[in-house]
């Protein structure tokens, strides 16, 4: 072990030799690290999280800079680790003209993101219940792989969803007018166009609605154990012991299909349009050719029913809650807190260089993180800044900060969006046990329901970075700022 250890810290002063360090939390990789680069890269870390990075990972946020028309820094978050192209956990900002836009940059997960949910409901009121109550909602929400809900929609119905996201779910029966307030873009994003997805997403989609998929998608039961920021806390209506209900999920198999699709498209168009890429996974086109935006407006699409799909599990889990409680939504206080996507691009509006630029920001692994004042937060929110939600691991805290107020200079008013992996699922399932971890977690409280113990071996705490060190990096430099802390006490793994 010793030797391991050795290794490891030799491979970290190599690493981080090649970095320029700016300050605690800022790490930035020369532009002559990698042939081509435009811009050079910047990690914020700090250096107990350098520990957790290798040369690949450092390698994949050079290859982005070297994209046409990137803009600043490509950037990697406190919990980046290894992904598709992009690093799981980077942020790109590209010019409208001279940029480009690559679904490597979105991941297939295509707004995968966290909604927080309310209650009224005090942590003495859950606990005594929570294995029944952990159950009930196990039973009512299809999670694992394939999985498909009770909810069968038509054509037309997809379509619609695919245009319109929550809007359309609420309309549709499965919320309230006030759930789509306090989502990130309101719950949709403007000008998707379903007729650029193919049929196989269409049919992979349609039968998904309602249902949490695998991998490290969960709905947790929360409660509020410590407040930093009293002022942001009373604007979000928390307090502590509150009980709170997280759902991480995303577009199922009808945004990886779309992601897919689009793939095959944008490998002919590097070609085309004569981008030289040092890894295919970074295929793209440029922002405003027929492929980028044939892209860009079927992302949207996903991203849709990806906001589509949080409203009816949010919805399912209303009915369970009113079931076992015998009250109603009103009457348990369950309102929507806030819903953010952390795989998406979007068309925003920076400053670049001293002067307001429209540009195509690139979110993978991030959550925006809007400062006070903005426009785009919610009115009831915007004194503070925008809620920010950081997932944890199962068995570690989950954070709720607020858009800071360095996010917009630093990383084009982006957060980190966990944890962070830092071992593979292969791995993690060959030298744990699952039924062992779950029964840990239930020593600690927390009761743990998924469809095979393999996935909780998967998805046990000590495959991911410590949450509390990665929210302690972007609080610190102002990016997004602690507000409350919440621990888990009920499970549902995807």
């Amino acid at each position: 072990m010793s030797n391991q250890n050795e290794e490891k810290n030799e491979s970290n002063e190599s690493v981080t030799g090649e970095l320029n360090r700016v300050n605690d939390n800022i790490w930035d990789i020369p532009k002559t690290h990698a042939f081509g680069m435009n811009v050079p890269g910047r990690l914020f870390l700090s250096e107990k999280l350098m520990g957790t990075i290798d040369r690949e990972t450092i390698n994949q946020v050079a290859n982005v800079a070297t994209l046409p028309g990137i803009l600043d820094y490509s950037m990697a978050m406190p919990d980046v680790h290894l992904g598709y192209g992009f690093t799981i956990g980077g942020v790109a900002a590209f010019d409208e003209e001279e940029g480009v836009i690559s679904p490597g940059g979105v991941g297939f997960d295509i707004n995968c993101g966290v909604r927080l949910m309310k209650t009224n409901l005090l942590r003495e009121e859950a606990v005594p219940h929570i294995k029944t109550l952990t159950e009930n909602l196990f039973q009512k929400i299809p999670s694992g792989v394939g999985s498909k809900g009770e909810f069968k929609v038509t054509d037309t119905e997809l379509t619609d969803a695919f245009l319109h996201g929550s809007q359309w779910a609420v309309e549709a029966g499965y919320g309230i007018e006030s759930d789509t307030k306090n989502c990130e873009s309101y719950g949709f994003m403007e000008g998707g166009n379903p007729d650029i997805v193919g049929t196989k997403a269409r049919k992979r989609g349609r039968p998904q609605f309602g249902t949490l998929g695998s991998g490290n998608h969960f709905l947790e039961i929360q409660y509020v154990d410590k407040i930093y920021d009293p002022t942001a806390a009373a604007a979000y209506g928390l307090s502590e012991g509150q009980v709170t209900v997280m759902i991480h999920c995303g577009s199922r198999g009808a945004g990886h299909q779309i992601c897919t699709d689009h793939l095959q498209t944008l490998n002919q168009a590097v070609k085309k349009y004569k981008i030289n890429v040092p890894d295919m996974q970074l295929a793209c086109a440029p922002a405003k050719s027929k492929e980028g935006q044939d892209y860009f407006d079927a992302m949207k699409c996903g991203a849709n029913y990806a906001w589509a799909n949080r409203q009816i599990i949010m919805h399912w889990t209303r009915e369970v809650f009113e079931k076992f409680y015998g009250k109603d939504t009103d009457a348990l206080g369950m309102e929507l807190l806030y819903d953010v996507a952390h795989n998406v691009a979007k068309y925003e509006t920076h400053c670049v260089d001293g002067k307001k630029q429209d540009v195509y920001v690139h979110r993978k692994g991030a959550t925006r993180a809007f400062p006070a004042g903005h426009k785009e937060v919610p009115q009831q929110y915007r004194d503070v800044g925008q809620p920010v939600l950081i997932p944890g691991s199962m068995g570690t805290p989950s954070f709720i900060l607020k858009g800071g107020p360095n996010s917009m200079s630093l990383s084009f008013g982006s957060a980190c969006h966990g944890a962070g992996r830092v071992m593979g699922r292969g791995k993690a399932k060959d030298t744990m046990s699952g039924e062992a971890v779950q029964e840990e977690l239930a020593r600690q409280g927390i009761t743990v329901r998924a469809e095979r113990a393999s996935v909780i071996a998967e998805e046990a705490p000590s495959v991911y970075k410590n949450s509390d060190d990665v929210v302690d990096v972007v609080d610190s430099l102002g990016i997004a700022q602690k507000v409350a802390r919440l621990i888990p006490i009920g499970v549902i793994k995807g």
